[in-house]
C-alpha cells in the first residue's frame, strides 16, 4: 500500500468527530522519525517537549497532531504543570499528556489546554496496580478504569491513553465515554492505536512489550553499520601505522622550487 501524508492537521474537534475511524499514533524521539511518520500518514505523535520547541519540527511534520509529555513527578505541582504546558502550546503543541492529578488536568483544561490523561497500566504509578501487568482483568479493576475515565471527563480532559487493558473492556468503555481513547496494548476498541517507534522499527534492544509489533529490524542494520565503521577505521589505522596514509591524492604539494627555497631559508634561521 502506498504511504500518504495527512492532508490536514487534526484538531480536538475533528478527532472527536472522527472517532468512528481508526487513527495511528507513534512516540517519536528524533526529527528523522517525525519526518518518516509524517510521510507515512501517521496522524498523532507523542514527542519529547524539547522537540516542540525546535523550529525544525514543524517543517518536517506539519500535519501531525502532537502531544508532548513528561512524567508528572518531573514537572511538579498543577501550577508547575501549567507553566510547563503554556510555552509548548505557544510553539505548536496541539495538546499535552498528563498522568498527574485530576487537579492538574482541571487547571490545564480551565486554561483551554487540551489534555490527554492516562488510565489502565500507568508505568509511573504501577505500584498501585501490581507492576508491569495488565489492568482490568477483574470486574473491580474494570470498574476502576471506567471511574478513572469519568473522572478525567469531569476534570475536562478530551482524551486518555488506555494501556494494557483487555480489549473487551476497552471496547465497552469506548462506546460509552466521550473521551478520545488512545489504545496502547488495549485492543482495537480504542479510537487510536499507539506504539513506540523504537518497537515498530525493531531498534529496541531491551524488553519488547507483547502488544508491540515490529515492522523492521533496524537493530540488525545498526549492527551492520557498526561493523562497517569498525572495518573502515581498522583499515585507516593500518594505513597510518604502515605509513601508506597520507599519500597522493590526499596531499597538498608545493612546487619543488618553493619547497627547496623554504628549506634553505629555514636552515638559516
Amino acid at each position: 500500500m502506498m504511504a500518504f501524508a495527512p492532508s490536514i492537521r487534526h484538531t480536538v474537534a475533528s478527532l472527536r468527530a472522527g472517532r468512528g475511524q481508526p487513527y495511528a499514533m507513534l512516540r517519536v524521539e528524533t526529527l528523522d522519525e517525525a519526518a518518516a511518520a509524517e510521510a507515512a500518514g501517521v496522524e498523532l505523535l507523542s514527542v519529547p517537549p524539547a522537540m516542540v520547541l525546535d523550529p525544525r519540527f514543524r517543517a518536517v511534520a506539519p500535519g501531525a497532531f502532537i502531544f508532548p509529555g513528561d512524567n508528572f513527578y518531573e514537572i511538579g505541582s498543577p501550577d508547575d504543570f501549567l507553566r510547563w504546558a503554556m510555552p509548548l502550546i505557544k510553539h505548536g503543541a496541539d495538546g499535552v499528556y498528563c498522568s498527574g492529578s485530576l487537579a492538574t488536568v482541571r487547571l490545564l483544561a480551565d486554561h483551554a489546554v487540551p489534555v490527554c490523561g492516562h488510565v489502565g497500566l500507568i508505568p509511573s504509578k504501577r505500584t498501585w496496580t501490581g507492576g508491569f501487568r495488565a489492568v482490568g482483568k477483574t470486574l473491580d479493576q474494570a470498574k476502576w478504569i471506567w471511574d478513572a475515565c469519568v473522572a478525567l471527563e469531569d476534570a475536562g480532559a478530551f482524551a486518555a491513553e488506555i494501556e494494557v487493558v483487555p480489549a473487551a473492556i476497552t471496547a465497552a468503555i469506548a462506546a460509552k465515554t466521550s473521551l478520545f481513547l488512545i489504545s496502547m496494548g488495549a485492543g482495537a476498541g480504542g479510537h487510536a492505536q499507539y506504539l513506540f517507534s523504537d518497537d515498530i522499527l525493531g531498534q529496541n534492544r531491551g524488553h519488547v512489550p507483547r502488544h508491540a509489533k515490529a515492522y523492521a529490524n533496524l537493530a540488525a542494520e545498526y549492527d551492520r553499520l557498526q561493523g562497517l565503521r569498525v572495518q573502515a577505521m581498522t583499515a585507516f589505522a593500518a594505513d597510518v601505522h604502515g605509513g601508506t596514509y597520507p599519500s597522493a591524492p590526499y596531499l597538498v604539494e608545493a612546487e619543488a622550487e618553493v619547497a627547496a627555497e623554504f628549506s634553505g631559508w629555514l636552515a638559516r634561521q
